[in-house]
């Protein structure tokens, strides 16, 4: 017969049952995120969910495989949850957090031959030791070193240590000794707290802390097979008899006892709880409960209750207690009955602020929920306070709960990113895992129930579909994903790249486009990742902008695959520049940029292509011939430095052979004469023949070298209509003046006028004035 692993609710309402078809179990426990811990002989961790899904499995080392676990703790550390193992060798192992699994060897015990007694786990300043007792002896392990302890003030005549127990914050250490003392102290065991003989030798079957928050005092409950103790530092025990084997859980504020067929909570009577219940008392709180029942019948004692408590100027008081006595009740008609008398106090007061009675039914509310044997979880007020809303909303998720998460964060009004909106998510998280219904059915109820709701992510709950094996219901739940950043990856992942391809491209997102090109890139084989891109233009398009910046051999076959002669031949062009030193390679590469061209019937770059190549050698020919640098210079810049060397026959021979205009021709001349300031040669070219480009270019050429003398040369050989221009360039307004009167030109007048400054153009701008007035009667 194989063991069956069965997981209950805290009510006993079954959540799961499983045949366990793995090794020996040595020890179970729950961890702080709700996952069962299950430890094997050999040294397996394995991990379930709360419904019995298996999650994971992690091993505790090959020392703890070959000598396996003799014993095993699961233990709770502000780092998360932890395991200690003590092998057959007598040596212990433990990870602190099995979320991030960093296991330590604990040191060797000297002489120890076999199992201790009795060890647990302590946690101080974040690190974890192991404490064991060996005979009389107490062994302290951390991480380096084994030290021997003694507890501060411990009865003599100790012979052995049976059991050990330490507290939930684990501040304080419990002891129980063979001679029937329980030591308790310090978890450091430098300070004694109190010592309790309880007059039973017998080892216990477990002894836990219990926790007093109201009265600070410590508490321990000791259980044998069928008695409960609770000691303390008092002389007499409270004892209670148990019916059945019983399981003691120590909580944050108290102990909880579980049997077959009970679940029970011990814990300390709370201040405001025993005020009001106890025998006879006078507090105001219960003075205040005497007084609401007696008005619900109707009777005069109401009054004076409430005049004794008004008296004593304790009203506020008493709504305080009564309504901190309702946090701490389990039966709903205790709580009511005590919430009326909190609400029947305030109305006798002027300014009682609401809120902490508003607070507590609404905490009621969620508390009364909660417990319920349906969904089995007892939390006390305490707890809840402790735990948070949020973590409460995360555990009813665990337990798969989500109607009540959702009707809580409705309730509460949580904002739909951190309630109703995140419970959705991980219902459809869930749904996702029916494998009994069709992808469609399932597609559609998410969407349905979702729809557009702030704060849920469709990548999200596909990524879970696809960790479920379910691809197809995957893809059907990123359409409803609006964002494409959140599409592509997941699409990637589960190898759909040309579809990812295309939600890049819808999206318009150049950056993620990229992403999936180079995904594809490494995906596919180069025919069929060309064939793809030809289907995409826009994603071409990018990919040829990245080639020319990384891959050119890449672009080179883009453009031959495409039979794209045009842009074949700039590539070619580029190349000769980019990545040919040597003048042959590059002619070479000029000429294969030709051939392009002319196969894309582009005559006008094949012929222009051809002029650079004829233009290439020459300037190499000047080179070798001349001297001087020439090669990469522009036609124009050829011309020019030619000129500047003085070899101008030279220049006009390249014009000829290359048919520069004629006037671009006389530019080049008159810029590089006018550099060299050779002005003597720059007369003779200006009388060689008539100037196709005028003579006004002279005069600005000279008057931009400064030199005014050599440009009144050519004003005077300047044509008519451009002479007033030419006489103000040169400084002379006066005959500008009279040359613009004599061509009568209101345009040439208006220039010369905005010329004149001063009094020295005063009798020039007088005369254009009266020229103006005459032509006006005119």
């Amino acid at each position: 017969m194989r063991p069956v692993l069965e997981i209950y609710s805290a009510s006993g309402m079954p959540l799961a049952s499983l045949l366990w078809k793995s090794g020996p179990v040595v020890a179970l426990g729950w961890s702080a995120e709700e996952e069962l811990l299950c430890v094997q002989e050999d040294g397996a961790v394995l991990v379930y969910g709360l419904h019995g899904d298996f999650r994971r499995h992690f091993s505790m080392g090959n020392e703890v495989l070959q000598n396996r676990v003799l014993d095993a703790r699961i233990f709770h550390t502000e780092f998360g949850s932890g395991v200690a193992i003590l092998t057959g060798a007598y040596r212990f192992t433990l990870s602190a957090n099995v979320g991030d699994l960093k296991l330590r060897r604990m040191p060797e015990v000297p002489g120890l031959q076999s199992a201790p007694s009795c060890w647990t786990t302590l946690c101080h300043d974040r690190v974890t030791h192991i404490l064991l007792a060996v005979g009389p002896d107490l062994y302290l392990l951390d991480h380096a070193t084994c030290s021997t302890v003694t507890p501060a003030g411990l009865a003599p005549g100790v012979s052995s240590f049976l059991q050990m127990a330490v507290s939930f914050t684990y501040r304080y250490l419990a002891l129980f000794t063979d001679t029937g003392y329980i030591w308790m102290g310090t978890a450091s065991l430098k300070e004694k707290l109190c010592e309790f003989n309880c007059n039973i030798r017998a080892p216990p079957k477990q002894m836990v802390w219990c926790s007093r928050p109201r009265s600070k005092e410590k508490a321990v409950v000791v259980a044998w097979e069928r008695r409960l103790m609770v000691v303390g530092n008092a002389p007499e025990s409270i004892q209670f008899v148990l019916d059945e084997d019983s399981y003691l859980v120590p909580e944050l504020d108290g102990v909880r006892i579980f049997s077959r067929s009970t679940h029970e909570f011990l814990h300390e009577v709370p201040v405001a709880s025993e005020e009001i219940f106890k025998i006879a008392s006078m507090a105001p709180g219960a003075l205040l409960l005497e007084a609401q029942k007696e008005y619900e019948k109707e009777s005069q004692k109401a009054d004076e209750y409430l005049r004794e408590i008004q008296e004593l100027g304790q009203l506020v008081q008493a709504v305080q207690q009564c309504i901190e006595a309702a946090g701490h009740e389990h039966q709903p008609d205790m709580q009511k009955s005590l919430l009326r008398a909190a609400s029947f106090g305030k109305c006798f007061l002027d300014r009682f602020p609401p809120d902490s009675f508003v607070r507590m039914c609404q905490d009621l509310r969620v508390l009364n929920a909660i417990r319920d044997y349906h969904i089995g979880i007892p939390l006390t007020y305490s707890q809840y306070k402790q735990l948070t809303i949020q973590v409460l909303l995360d555990r009813l998720v665990l337990r798969r709960l989500y109607p009540l998460a959702i009707q809580i964060c409705e309730y509460l009004r949580l904002p739909e990113v951190q309630g109703v909106s995140r419970i959705l998510a991980h219902w459809a998280c869930y749904k996702v895992q029916q494998k009994d219904v069709s992808d469609e059915d399932v597609a559609r109820a998410i969407n349905q129930k979702l729809g557009d709701t702030p704060g849920v992510s469709y990548s999200d709950i596909a990524a879970r579909a696809y960790g479920c094996g379910r691809t197809e219901l995957a893809i059907k739940l990123l359409e409803y994903e609006p964002r494409s950043g959140e599409q592509v990856p997941l699409l990637l992942k589960m190898k759909r790249s040309k579809l990812a391809l295309s939600k890049a491209i819808e999206s318009g997102d150049t950056d993620l486009v990229f992403t999936v090109l180079l995904h594809l890139k490494n995906e596919l084989n180069r025919g069929d990742f060309f064939m793809t891109l030809r289907n995409q233009p826009m994603a071409l398009s990018l990919y040829r902008q990245f080639c020319k910046h990384q891959e050119l051999d890449t672009l080179k076959d883009l453009y031959n695959q495409d039979d794209n002669h045009q842009e074949l031949g700039s590539f070619h062009i580029r190349a000769s520049y980019a990545s040919e030193e040597r003048i042959e390679g590059r002619v070479a590469s000029l000429q294969t940029a030709a051939d392009a061209f002319y196969k894309a019937k582009n005559e006008f770059a094949a012929k222009a292509t051809e002029d650079q190549m004829r233009l290439l050698r020459l300037q190499r020919r000047l080179e070798d011939e001349l001297g001087g640098h020439f090669l990469d210079l522009s036609l124009h810049d050829t011309v020019t430095t030619l000129i500047l060397g003085g070899h101008n026959k030279r220049a006009e021979q390249l014009a000829r052979d290359f048919r520069i205009p004629d006037k671009r021709l006389w530019w080049l001349k008159l810029a590089a004469l006018a550099n060299l300031e050779d002005w003597e040669e720059l007369e003779k070219f200006s009388k060689s023949k008539k100037s196709p480009i005028g003579y006004l270019p002279f005069v600005e050429i000279c008057m931009k070298q400064h030199n005014k003398y050599e440009a009144k040369k050519y004003a005077s050989r300047v044509s008519p209509e451009q002479k007033v221009k030419a006489l103000l360039l040169v400084g002379d307004v006066a005959q500008a003046a009279d040359v613009a009167i004599e061509h009568r030109n209101e345009t040439e007048l208006s220039l010369v006028l905005s010329h004149c400054t001063g009094a020295t153009d005063g009798a020039t701008a007088d005369k254009i004035q009266r020229a103006r007035a005459q032509a006006q009667k005119k």
